[in-house]
């Protein structure tokens, strides 16, 4: 069975627009993070959690994003979410903020995340449990994307994909 991306929905809400009337290009941190934090808690990694158990902090190195098509106020976005890399010491995930049926592409961003000690902030492994855990959303930006644009064309969710709230369906 072929992987699938991890799937958040969320609105363009009022805070999000600038005075053109669409959205700002910082909002877009709001719906990664949404999609951050959902897709670590879909792997049974809550961030709370992870980062007590493990003793670490994954702050970003790298934050870049491409920006295609705007979006509007109301618009329902799908965050399609995987990660590209998993090394030894930090991870690469990946966005990919599509319109409700798959197209456009409004925007593409990707972020390193390193693993680093929480008292010392010195870089360190990234725990195997961890690793293991993100892996089954691991995947390349082409295989996430067609992905992402078949389940929304087919009108129907799959195990994993979740809602505005953060709750799975399927």
């Amino acid at each position: 069975m072929p992987k699938e991306p991890f799937v958040v929905s969320e609105y363009v809400r009022w805070g999000d627009i600038d005075l053109a009337g669409i959205i700002c290009y910082g909002a877009y941190i709001r719906f990664y993070e949404l999609a951050e934090t959902e897709i670590f808690r879909a792997c049974g990694l809550p961030f709370r959690e992870m980062f007590e158990r493990y003793d670490i902090w994954l702050p970003r190195k790298v934050m870049h994003t491409e920006f295609y098509s705007p979006a509007r106020l109301d618009d329902h976005l799908r965050v399609v979410t995987y990660f590209s890399r998993i090394g030894r010491s930090s991870l690469t995930i990946n966005f990919d903020v599509m319109g409700a049926g798959g197209a456009p592409l409004h925007a593409a961003a990707y972020q390193v995340l390193v693993c680093v000690s929480r008292s010392t902030f010195e870089k360190t492994d990234l725990p195997r449990d961890v690793a293991a855990a993100l892996e089954r959303y691991c995947m390349t930006t082409e295989d996430a994307r067609e992905a992402g644009r078949r389940e929304a064309g087919s009108g129907k969710g799959e195990a994993g994909v979740l809602v505005e709230r953060g709750e799975k369906r399927g």
